[in-house]
C-alpha cells in the first residue's frame, strides 16, 4: 500500500463494517446524508478523488468523464449490474471498472421466487386486504391464484442468478424449466438444475407459465421485452424480473396487464429507480418491490468487501479480480 493512501469517496452508505474496513485502508469521504449524488458531482468527485465507489442508483454518462483530467483511476462499483456507467467513456480515460459478482447470486434468485409466489397466490392483493380492513373471512371464491408446483418456468439469460432460480424452481417446486442463453449451455450442465435450453427468445415465452428475466441492462437490451414479445406468453402467464428495469418496456407492460395479454408480473427494478410508473402502481396483478434483490445483511457485506478486494488489488499493483472495463 502507498505510503499516502489513497483518496476515495463512496457515494451512498454501505454497511458499518465495510466502511470501516476500508477507512483503515484508505482516506475515505463518506455521504453523510445518504443522497443519491447528481451527475455534476461525481464529475466533481473524479476530478478530486484517485477513486470513487458507485452503486446502481447513481448514474455515470459520459459528461462525468469529460474534464481534460481526471484524478480518479478506478470506478469500484457496488453492484453486478454496471450499464448506468459509460465503460467506453471510463475506458477512454483509462479508468478501470469493477463490480461484485458472485456474492449476490442466492439473494436475488430468492427474491425472485419471492415475487413468482406473491405473484400467482396473490399475495400483494391479500396483504393489501387485510391491511387495510377490507377482509370479510374464508370463502371458497376469495382471490384465487395458481398453483406454481409443476408449471413451467421459463429463463431468459442463464448465468449464475438464471441457474440458481431454476435449481430453486425445479428441486423446490418440481417445475419444468425451459430457458434461453445467448451462447450455447452443455445439456449436462442444464441438468443439473433441471433445465432445457430453447432456441430463442419467443419459444421460451411461448412454452413458459412464469418468464424470469436475468440477463444484463444497457443499450443492447434496451426493451428487450417489448408489446410484441408480451403477445407471445400466454395470456395465463406471469412475468418476474429482478434483473434491469430497463429490459422491459414499462408502457407495453401496462398494457399487457391491463389488458390481459399476460395475467400479471412481479418487478424489483424499475427503468427510472426511484420512480415507479402509476399505471403499474395502480395495477392489482402486479407485485412491486422497491429493488430488494441483494438486500440482506449478509450479502451487502460480501458485495461491499468484495469492492474493496478490487480496490486493494488495484492500488496494489494487481490485476483486479472483478474487471468489467
Amino acid at each position: 500500500m502507498p505510503m499516502s493512501r489513497p483518496r476515495i469517496l463512496i457515494t451512498r452508505r454501505w454497511p458499518e463494517t465495510v466502511e470501516q474496513f476500508l477507512t483503515e485502508r484508505f482516506d475515505v469521504t463518506l455521504n453523510e446524508g445518504d443522497k443519491p449524488m447528481s451527475v455534476e458531482a461525481i464529475a466533481a468527485a473524479m476530478a478530486d478523488y484517485d477513486a470513487v465507489l458507485p452503486t446502481v442508483s447513481d448514474k455515470l454518462p459520459a459528461a462525468v468523464f469529460a474534464a481534460g483530467h481526471l484524478c480518479a483511476k478506478i470506478l469500484a462499483n457496488y453492484g453486478v449490474g454496471y450499464n448506468h456507467i459509460d465503460i467506453a467513456a471510463a475506458k477512454a480515460k483509462g479508468i478501470v471498472v469493477t463490480n461484485t459478482p458472485g456474492v449476490l447470486t442466492d439473494c436475488t434468485a430468492d427474491i425472485a421466487m419471492l415475487l413468482l409466489l406473491m405473484v400467482a397466490r396473490r399475495g400483494g392483493e391479500g396483504e393489501r386486504e387485510v391491511r387495510d380492513g377490507r377482509w370479510s373471512g374464508w370463502r371458497p371464491t376469495h382471490l384465487i391464484g395458481t398453483k406454481v408446483t409443476g408449471k413451467t418456468v421459463g429463463i431468459i439469460g442463464f448465468g449464475r442468478i438464471g441457474k440458481a432460480f431454476a435449481q430453486r424452481c425445479h428441486f423446490g417446486f418440481g417445475m419444468d424449466v425451459v430457458f434461453y442463453n445467448r451462447s450455447p449451455v452443455d445439456p449436462a450442465e442444464a441438468a443439473r438444475y433441471g433445465a432445457r435450453q430453447l432456441a430463442s427468445i419467443d419459444e421460451v415465452l411461448a412454452a413458459a407459465d412464469f418468464v424470469s428475466l436475468h440477463f444484463p441492462g444497457g443499450a443492447e437490451n434496451r426493451h428487450m421485452i417489448n408489446a410484441e414479445r408480451l403477445a407471445r406468453m400466454k395470456p395465463s402467464a406471469f412475468l418476474i424480473n429482478t434483473a434491469r428495469g430497463d429490459v422491459v418496456d414499462e408502457a407495453a407492460l401496462a398494457e399487457a396487464l391491463e389488458t390481459g395479454v399476460i395475467r400479471g408480473a412481479g418487478l424489483d427494478v424499475y427503468e427510472a429507480e426511484p420512480q415507479v410508473p402509476a399505471r403499474l402502481k395502480a395495477l392489482e396483478n402486479v407485485v412491486l418491490l422497491p429493488h430488494l434483490g441483494s438486500a440482506t445483511q449478509e450479502t451487502r457485506v460480501a458485495m461491499g468487501m468484495k469492492a474493496a478486494d478490487n480496490l486493494i488489488a488495484f492500488f496494489d499493483g494487481r490485476d483486479v479480480p472483478d474487471r468489467v472495463g
